[in-house]
């Protein structure tokens, strides 16, 4: 199509240009206000905080679940679990891998360690969770 002796297609690649730049920086400008504030927090000295947490099923229909937690643990203290939450517990136990002296498991549950000492299982009746540790 031609307008006055010219080709078109310069103006509408340059308006559809203008329209995308005008959706886009509203889009952008809104997600940075519902995000919260970038600046880092502290977490309070001697406790974990949980800051992600994910969850997917695979193929067999297990249910596998991840959490990134942040820390403040005091000196010789280490992340860990206590009662099924991220606690500091102290770094020697995580050291020798002696995972189910940190109770991981809630009360009633048994804590076994796997036998390749990658983390632990907690099982009553029929029901086994298992955490592997990774870093």
């Amino acid at each position: 199509m031609k307008l006055w002796g010219r080709s078109v297609w310069p103006l509408q690649v340059a308006f559809f240009v203008a329209v995308v730049m005008l959706c886009v920086d509203p889009v952008s400008a809104g997600n940075r206000n519902h995000r919260g504030p970038t600046v880092p927090y502290q977490v309070k000295q001697g406790t974990c905080e949980v800051v992600a947490i994910h969850r997917c099923c695979n193929k067999n229909k297990i249910e596998e679940r991840s959490q990134t937690v942040k820390c403040s643990c005091f000196p010789g203290q280490v992340a860990g679990t206590t009662r099924a939450r991220p606690s500091c517990v102290e770094a020697s136990i995580v050291a020798q891998k002696w995972w189910c002296q940190m109770e991981p498991c809630m009360e009633g549950e048994e804590c076994k360690v796997l036998p390749d000492l990658t983390g632990w299982s907690c099982s009553t009746g029929n029901k086994v969770k298992t955490t592997k540790v990774t870093r």
